[in-house]
């Protein structure tokens, strides 16, 4: 390998990153707007895209000029532009969780203003707390 194949690293990592945060500001929206198939397709596209992230990594760790190239100013850049990128992602991927937790959470309100609409007087509640409805007595066993 040469110093151009680390460049070449280097460039590809920026791109993957790049995809990355792409694919998490694509998956919020898929967050917003209920989608569980394209947030199933994004999920897989983002494990893809992580673990070609980790093949590079390897790959430029174990480049034969690595030492040498951190010495450089280009070098010093490329890395701190990616430290950039990944913190960008990080706190997207933050961003995404709280609203899918949000998501949920509100999904769990609606189900238990429905259980409650749905039989007032056989609303119990779980060994963990959460209602249920209890329809006993609704029919006859022989």
């Amino acid at each position: 390998m040469t110093a151009t194949d680390l460049n070449t690293l280097l460039l590809q990592q920026k791109e993957h990153l790049d995809v990355l945060l792409s694919l998490l500001r694509q998956e919020i929206a898929a967050i917003a707007s209920r989608q569980p198939d394209e947030l199933e397709s994004l999920g897989q596209q983002k494990v893809a895209c992580l673990e070609a992230l980790q093949q590079l990594d390897q790959h430029i760790a174990e480049h034969p000029q690595l030492q040498d190239a951190r010495q450089t100013e280009d070098f010093q850049q490329a890395v701190s532009e990616m430290e950039q990128l990944l913190t960008n992602c990080k706190q997207q991927n933050e961003v995404n969780r709280l609203a899918l937790e949000q998501s949920q959470l509100n999904l769990q309100h609606f189900k238990n203003e429905l259980l409650q609409l749905h039989g007032k007087s056989g609303l119990t509640y779980d060994r963990k707390g959460k209602p249920a409805v209890d329809h006993k007595g609704k029919g006859f066993k022989a």
